[in-house]
């Protein structure tokens, strides 16, 4: 049976360096790139200054709903698409043990969605949270968990976003999960080497101390 710890984990969480690229965009004056950014400060405001409030679930399904109607004014492009998988996969993780995989499920087909049309959009935001997903989400016959497939999609991301840090944070936690913590040593001090980001400080901090710990971790094993 799948707990609501396991549900907390679920989640495409953290994924605030996609937007970055929106920010970036959104200063040369484009329309998308513009809205795109004021999900992502929406998203940030829910997920860290109202994490465990009665109204996070609702400000997070609000957000889905932002994203979806700009995906739906932009068909063709796949980084509404992305977010909106990130809000629902967030939805996923607040919601009931009832209805918690029906979200990561409305999730996986939205980002496949991304993933078909650019799966180098947003530093491989598609591919990056769709290994998320299948990694955290249980296995059959609970859930649609593979950890090959979650292999396949973050070794792609990476690939795609070499210096993505959300990208090799996230690969870095597989490895660490199927303990070859060698590997995922190399690629977590890849990452802490990257360039800070000032615009985002409060996503750059978090990250980075994540990072730090999951590190520390890997050096206890391979030291």
């Amino acid at each position: 049976m799948m707990t609501k710890k396991v549900l907390r984990l679920l989640l495409c969480a953290g994924l605030l360096s996609f937007g970055g690229a929106a920010a970036q965009a959104a200063a040369a004056g484009t329309a998308l790139d513009a809205e795109l950014h004021k999900v992502e400060l929406n998203w940030e405001h829910v997920k860290f200054q109202e994490d465990g409030q009665p109204q996070q679930f609702d400000d997070m399904a609000a957000i889905a709903k932002q994203a979806a109607a700009i995906a739906a004014r932009y068909p063709g492009r796949a980084e509404p698409l992305i977010w909106q998988g990130i809000a629902t996969s967030e939805e996923a993780g607040l919601a009931s043990m009832l209805h918690a995989m029906s979200y990561a499920k409305e999730a996986r087909a939205l980002l496949e969605q991304a993933d078909s049309m650019d799966p180098s959009a947003l530093d491989a935001g598609a591919p990056t949270c769709l290994g998320v997903l299948y990694y955290r989400v249980p296995g059959f016959p609970v859930g649609f968990g593979d950890t090959d497939k979650a292999r396949q999609m973050l070794k792609q991301a990476v690939s795609l976003a070499p210096d993505g840090m959300d990208a090799n944070y996230f690969y870095a936690d597989f490895l660490m999960n199927e303990k070859d913590y060698a590997t995922a040593e190399k690629v977590l001090r890849h990452a802490l080497a990257l360039p800070p980001r000032p615009d985002r400080p409060l996503w750059d901090q978090n990250r980075r101390g994540v990072m730090r710990a999951l590190l520390a971790k890997a050096q206890a094993h391979t030291s």
